[in-house]
């Protein structure tokens, strides 16, 4: 046990290291291309916002980047008299935990809350058995760490 253990945690080491799949302006360009708004809007003030529609300042993050959303999302919409939004990257199923938060403070602060999910989505709990999940998460991760290799190469 001590060693599954083990070659787990080191199979984990690199997703540490590992990069997004996509960066964030991927996602932001296909949202904001979809519902017709301007990505970047420049601010009075040099600030921008990540795209600016006819309804909404919208602000785009992974999920890890929850909070910073939220704050950047109201002042947008300050700023520009629009209402705010959130969209938020979905990597894998562990960001989940993520979203719940952010959705807290949606519904406090009447911000509109969408999500992405990635193209390689790891979705580490999609059974009753806590081994074949473990086995589904180590084989994405795997997955996903040979996609940076390559990518660095």
């Amino acid at each position: 046990m001590k060693k599954f253990i083990l070659l787990f945690l080191v199979l984990l080491l690199p997703l540490s290291f590992a990069k997004h799949v996509q960066n964030e302006r991927y996602y932001q360009n296909i949202w904001c291309k979809e519902h017709k708004g301007v990505t970047e809007y420049i601010l009075p003030d040099k600030t921008r916002v990540d795209c600016l529609t006819k309804q909404y300042a919208v602000e785009f993050d992974f999920a890890s980047k929850w909070a910073e959303s939220v704050g950047q999302s109201l002042y947008y919409a300050k700023i520009t008299n629009k209402k705010p939004a959130i969209v938020l990257i979905i990597e894998s199923s562990n960001d989940e935990k993520y979203l719940k938060r952010a959705d807290i403070l949606a519904q406090s602060y009447n911000i509109d809350l969408f999500t992405m999910k990635s193209k390689d989505y790891i979705n580490c709990n999609n059974s009753t058995d806590i081994i074949s999940d473990i086995i589904n998460c180590i084989k994405n991760w795997l997955k996903l760490i040979l996609i940076n290799i390559v990518d660095m190469l």
